[in-house]
């Protein structure tokens, strides 16, 4: 059998979790290679986030490629028609974390009042400032290396804040990493999880990726991505969200903040499946005024 290609961003994260799929490929018989590509996200910005999985969608419909890796927190809410998610591995660690070169921005596990903190996602910032009032946001761009690199700069922030799992697969270890529990600083939905996604038309293909799946984890993102689809949130905007599996039960932890952070909603729902915790999160934020909040977000 030929290789099978593998389109993936040139980000160095997007490589090392292209690899990882790569590998397990391997484990299961099949070669791959990878084919990295710049998406128009990676050229331009911007917040839709069709524009960072453009070019690998392109590939995939022309047939180039036969499969992309994503992390599932970029990928836009709703499939395309003639994609699919093929296969969702198991999850890495969902947490954001702070990240800083001297334990003196700290005061335990706490960013002490006045350090300068650094990140680009509302969504970290508004729960950032709800949990820890006496922080200064500063915005904060780049990739995770890059990221790292300014807490070395004059004139760069203190602490900058990362995902968990992009330093573990990147192999990256600051000097001082405090995890931030996700009653504090609700990730986003899918941070931690990779999508594995193909032509919906290539049956024998999704047969052999089906291996790849965790199960427990695809339904997590499930829910996750649901919630997402129910309030429209494609865009950079202050959501996050959390699912659990115990048993039979799906426990869904969810929450929208003003940029502010002077109003956070949050719902935390169980039920017997995915959809019905995403419906019943929902509601309970909707009730609660999420609504109102993401307007006025999406408004700016």
């Amino acid at each position: 059998m030929s290789a099978l290609r593998i389109a993936t961003r040139r980000s160095d994260l997007a490589m090392a979790q292209a690899g990882i799929v790569r590998l397990m490929l391997k484990q299961q018989g099949r070669d791959a290679v990878l084919l990295p590509v710049d998406t128009t996200g990676d050229r331009e910005g911007g917040a839709d986030k069709d524009r960072w999985i453009d070019a690998i969608v392109e590939l995939l419909r022309a047939g180039r490629a036969d499969l992309a890796v994503h992390s599932a927190k970029d990928l836009p809410a709703d499939d395309p028609e003639d994609l699919v998610i093929a296969a969702v591995p198991e999850r890495g660690d969902p947490r954001d974390v702070l990240v800083a070169g001297d334990d003196a921005y700290f005061d335990g596990d706490a960013p002490r009042r006045g350090a300068r903190v650094g990140t680009s996602s509302l969504r970290r910032a508004a729960q950032l400032r709800a949990a820890f009032p006496g922080v200064e946001l500063v915005d904060l761009h780049g990739n995770v290396p890059t990221r790292v690199r300014k807490l070395q700069e004059d004139g760069g922030p203190d602490v900058v804040v990362l995902a968990a799992a992009g330093l573990d697969r990147l192999g990256l270890t600051p000097p001082i990493v405090k995890p931030l529990a996700v009653d504090i600083v609700l990730p986003a939905p899918g941070q931690g999880t990779l999508a594995i996604q193909c032509r919906g038309d290539d049956r024998p293909l999704r047969a052999a990726l089906s291996v790849l799946e965790h199960g427990v984890s695809a339904t997590t993102l499930h829910a996750e991505r649901a919630l997402t689809r129910a309030l429209a949130g494609d865009c950079n905007l202050p959501l996050g969200a959390f699912a659990q599996v115990h048993g039979d039960v799906v426990r869904l932890a969810a929450c929208v903040a003003t940029p502010d952070g002077s109003n956070v909603v949050r719902a935390t729902v169980e039920a017997p499946d995915a959809e019905h915790a995403a419906k019943l999160a929902t509601a309970e934020l909707l009730d609660h005024g999420a609504g109102d909040i993401l307007d006025a977000v999406r408004a700016r």
